[in-house]
């Protein structure tokens, strides 16, 4: 692994991407992957998780949006790439005087596909053109959803976790339009960048029975790092280069953005990633190739 640890770097796990990222990410900062289905991205992801047992010594979570369960096999690279078992979130409190989870637990579940729902903003309201708001059965199953995950994010922070990579992000035309994109501005808000005695508050009731716990796992959020991993319908690196980032796209809030792509010369395609976004570093402008293999993601220069 690249030398990360003492220059208040993130390393992404892998060395030649920290090179290219001028010594990794930043704390605290949102990156954002871009790429087709099948370029790598999990992978990248997975890796990137994995590598918080290294430099904060304790592993990132993975949040899933896919509308269709784990089929990007999230759990499976985990334990093939790094014998890890990543179990699914299982903690569901209720509203009344909750169990503390168990800190085994609370460690192996760092994998969580709460929310299910793809497509347009619009296909979950109701009401005319101009007029339009979230339907009331809508609100009320998704307010239930969100009580379930934001114990997901609380508990493995107060215990530790530094790195959250969302994935499951499926292609959108505009990102104001998209459900996911909706979503996942609303889980970086109110979940992953959130006080840390805001979210008990709103977990732990009543909050003086458990103050000691809640002073025990207290968390800076201002140090934690997202990385969203989203599906284009672009596949080639020279048309994600020319995509724009839309209104309500997370790419126009991201410290950092990272392309993943195929390159056709000569005949010959290959896999190529590109750091289009770096703000706040230097960082190279290079393509560098990469390929799949049993170990995951290997650079080829």
């Amino acid at each position: 692994m690249s030398d990360t640890k003492d220059s208040g770097r993130v390393s992404t796990g892998l060395p030649r991407l920290d090179e290219m990222l001028g010594g990794g990410l930043l704390p605290g900062t949102l990156t954002v992957v871009y790429g087709a289905t099948g370029i790598g991205k999990t992978h990248l992801g997975v890796t990137f998780a994995h590598a918080g047992e290294t430099q904060e010594g304790r592993r990132g979570i993975l949040f899933d949006m896919n509308g269709r369960g784990d089929s990007q096999q999230h759990r499976g690279y985990a334990k093939r790439l790094f014998g890890w078992q990543m179990e699914p979130w299982q903690y569901h409190p209720t509203s009344w005087d909750p169990a503390l989870p168990e800190e085994d637990r609370v460690l192996a579940m760092s994998y969580c596909n709460e929310y299910t729902d793809t497509g347009k903003v619009t296909d979950f309201q109701e009401g005319r053109d101009g007029d339009r708001d979230f339907s009331w059965s809508w609100k009320a199953a998704h307010n239930q959803k969100f009580r379930h995950i934001l114990p997901f994010f609380y508990f493995q922070f107060g215990l530790g976790c530094r790195r959250v990579v969302i994935d499951g992000v499926e292609p959108s035309g505009s990102g104001v339009e998209s459900i996911q994109f909706h979503l996942f501005h609303e889980i970086y808000a109110r979940a992953i960048h959130q006080d840390f005695d805001v979210s008990a508050a709103e977990i732990l009731i009543p909050v003086w029975k458990y103050r000691d716990f809640i002073q025990k796992t207290a968390y800076q959020h201002h140090r934690i790092i997202t990385m969203l991993l989203a599906t284009t319908e672009e596949n080639v690196l020279e048309d994600l280069v020319a995509r724009r980032v839309t209104e309500g796209d997370p790419g126009a809030l991201a410290n950092t953005i990272i392309l993943m792509g195929k390159k056709i010369e000569s005949g010959k395609v290959s896999r190529v990633l590109h750091v289009a976004k770096h703000r706040g570093s230097t960082c190279s402008d290079e393509l560098a190739e990469f390929r799949i293999n049993k170990t995951g993601i290997e650079f080829l220069s």
